[in-house]
C-alpha cells in the first residue's frame, strides 16, 4: 500500500468558495482504516530512523524540487479550494513551503547532532554527558485549511527530518490540496507508509488520536483544540497546539502613518483575514488616531474584492457562507454599540456566496464581540489608546497571546514595547511576516495554545531528549 493510500468510506466534496461549485471529489478515509495505516507507519519509521539525518535530508531536497516543479498547478489548486488571490497562494503557501523544505534539508543534521553536556560539579568532573535527539515514532498532524500547503508541510517536514513517520489529517475544506501533497511525497521517493494523508472531518481526527500516535501536532480553533488536548491527556500523548489569535497592532504617534495604515490593511485583509496572525485589534495613540483611521478607510475602499482566479482581485472570499453571516453579526454588534463604520460592512452575494466587504470600524471598545472573539475575517477594528502604556495594558488583557506588532519611528522604543507585550511573536513595523521566516519559531501561549512549530524549536518538538552519562572512572570504589 502506498504511503498516502487509505481505505475509503465516501467521497468528500471540494468546493470553490468563490462560486460555491464542487470542483473535485476526494476519497474520504474510513476511521476503521487508521489502525492499518499505523501498522504501516511504524514499520516504515523503524527503517527510516535507522538512516542518517543526511540521507533523510536528501529526500527533503527531492521533495522541494517536486514542489517547485508543481508550483503553478499547486497554486491553482489552492486558489480553487480557498478562493485566495493567486499571488497569495504563491507567496504565502508555495514560497513558505519551499523555504521550509530548504531550511530543514540544510540544517537538520547540525541541529540534531548529539550535544556534549559540560558538568559544573566537581563530583561529576570524571563523567562525560551527551544529549541525544531521538524520534518519537509516529506523529499525527491535524492541519487547517487557510494555508493548505504551508501549514501541514511546516510540521511534516521537520517531523520526517527527525526520523518520524507522519499521518496527517488535512482539512475537509481543502481535500484536493492534501491529495496533491500525498502524490508529491510519493514522487519524491519517500518510503511507503512513512507519510500518509487521511481525509475527513472531526470523526477522522478523533479516530487518529484514538489510534495511538506518539505525539499530536494540531492547528485549528480553540474549541477543537481543547478537545484534542483532553483526548491527548487521557492517553498521556504529548501535543503541540497552534490555536486562535487575536493579534494586536500598536501604533504610536511617532509612526509613519502611511506605512502603518498600509500594514494594517494588509495585515487585516490578506487571505480575507483568515490568518491566525491577522491584525484583529488596533490600538492607536490618541494624537494619531483620526489620521490613521482615515488612511485605513481610504486604502480599504480602494481594494478590489473578487475571486482569486481574477488577477485584478486584491481580496478573495471567506471559506464558507457561514463565515459571512458571522462577520455581519460582529459588525452589526459593534455598530449598534457605538462603533463607527468607515468602510465596507456588507455581504456581497452578487459576487458569490462567500464574499464580505473588507471593513473598517473605528471607536471600538474592548467589550464588543469584534474585540473579544477571534474574527478570522476581513474586519479592521480600531481603538484609541491614551498612550503607549495604555495600549500595552489593553493588548495584554486578551486571553489570546499568539502575535502582535508595534509601529513606531523609534526602533529602540519598538523593541522595548515588544518585550512588554504578551505574545509568542512581536514584530516591529511589520505584521504577519514572521510566519514566513524559517528560523523564527511560531506559537503562542494561553488560549493560543502551546509548543512551537518552524525553526530549530519546531524541529526539537519532533524529538525526545535522551541524556547519556558515561563514568570515566568505572573501577573506583562506589560510596
Amino acid at each position: 500500500m502506498a504511503a498516502t493510500t487509505a481505505l475509503s468510506a465516501a467521497l468528500l466534496p471540494s468546493f470553490n468558495p468563490a462560486t460555491g461549485e464542487v470542483v473535485a471529489q476526494i476519497e474520504a478515509t474510513a476511521p476503521a482504516a487508521l489502525p492499518a495505516l499505523f501498522t504501516l507507519a511504524r514499520a516504515a519509521q523503524r527503517d527510516w530512523a535507522a538512516r542518517s539525518v543526511a540521507e533523510r535530508c536528501a529526500l527533503l531536497r527531492a521533495f522541494g524540487e517536486k514542489l517547485f516543479a508543481a508550483r503553478d498547478e499547486l497554486a491553482g489548486l489552492v486558489v480553487r479550494e480557498t478562493g485566495k488571490p493567486r499571488v497569495e497562494a504563491l507567496f504565502a503557501d508555495l514560497f513558505v513551503s519551499l523555504d521550509s523544505a530548504k531550511y530543514y534539508a540544510a540544517n537538520a543534521a547540525s541541529l540534531l547532532r548529539p550535544e556534549r553536556v559540560p558538568h559544573h560539579s566537581l563530583a561529576a568532573k570524571a563523567k562525560s554527558g551527551r544529549l541525544h535527539f531521538e524520534p518519537y515514532g509516529v506523529i499525527a498532524v491535524i492541519s487547517s485549511w487557510n494555508y493548505p500547503l504551508a501549514l501541514p508541510l511546516g510540521q511534516i517536514l521537520p517531523a520526517v527530518a527527525a526520523g518520524n513517520a507522519v499521518i496527517c489529517k488535512v482539512s475537509e475544506f481543502t481535500p484536493a490540496c492534501g491529495a496533491a501533497l500525498g502524490q508529491l511525497f510519493r514522487e519524491a521517493g519517500f518510503p511507503d507508509g512513512l507519510v500518509s494523508f487521511v481525509q475527513g472531518g472531526g470523526d477522522v481526527g478523533a479516530a487518529l488520536i484514538a489510534a495511538g500516535p506518539d505525539k499530536v501536532i494540531f492547528t485549528g480553533s480553540v474549541a477543537t483544540g481543547r478537545r484534542v488536548a483532553e483526548d491527548c491527556a487521557r492517553r498521556l500523548i504529548p501535543s503541540v497546539l497552534e490555536l486562535g489569535g487575536k493579534d494586536a497592532m500598536v501604533v504610536l504617534a511617532d509612526a509613519d502613518l502611511e506605512v502603518a495604515a498600509s500594514g494594517a490593511v494588509w495585515g487585516s485583509f490578506t487571505n480575507c483575514g483568515q490568518v491566525c496572525l491577522s491584525v484583529e485589534r488596533i490600538f492607536v495613540e490618541h494624537p494619531a488616531a483620526a489620521k490613521f483611521a482615515q488612511l485605513c478607510a481610504e486604502k480599504t475602499r480602494a481594494l478590489r474584492l473578487g475571486p482569486g482566479s481574477d488577477p485584478d482581485s486584491d481580496v478573495g472570499p471567506l471559506i464558507r457562507p457561514g463565515s459571512v453571516v458571522r462577520m455581519h453579526e460582529l459588525v452589526e454588534d459593534a455598530v449598534e454599540r457605538g462603533a463607527r463604520l468607515l468602510a465596507g460592512g456588507r455581504p456581497r452575494p452578487d459576487l458569490g456566496p462567500c464574499f464580505y466587504e473588507p471593513t473598517v470600524l473605528a471607536d471600538v471598545d474592548s467589550t464588543m464581540r469584534v474585540f473579544q472573539e477571534e474574527t478570522f475575517g476581513p474586519i479592521l477594528a480600531i481603538q484609541v489608546a491614551r498612550d503607549a502604556d495604555d495600549a500595552v495594558a489593553r493588548v495584554n488583557e486578551s486571553p489570546f497571546a499568539l502575535a502582535a506588532s508595534v509601529w513606531t519611528g523609534s526602533t529602540a522604543k519598538g523593541r522595548e514595547l515588544a518585550r512588554r507585550l504578551r505574545a509568542g511573536t512581536v514584530m516591529v513595523n511589520d505584521a504577519i511576516s514572521a510566519f514566513a521566516i524559517a528560523e523564527a519559531p511560531h506559537g503562542g501561549c494561553a488560549s493560543s495554545g502551546w509548543g512551537r512549530t518552524h525553526s530549530r524549536y519546531g524541529l526539537l518538538e519532533m524529538v525526545r531528549l535522551k541524556y547519556i552519562d558515561v563514568d570515566g572512572m568505572p573501577h573506583r570504589a562506589k560510596p
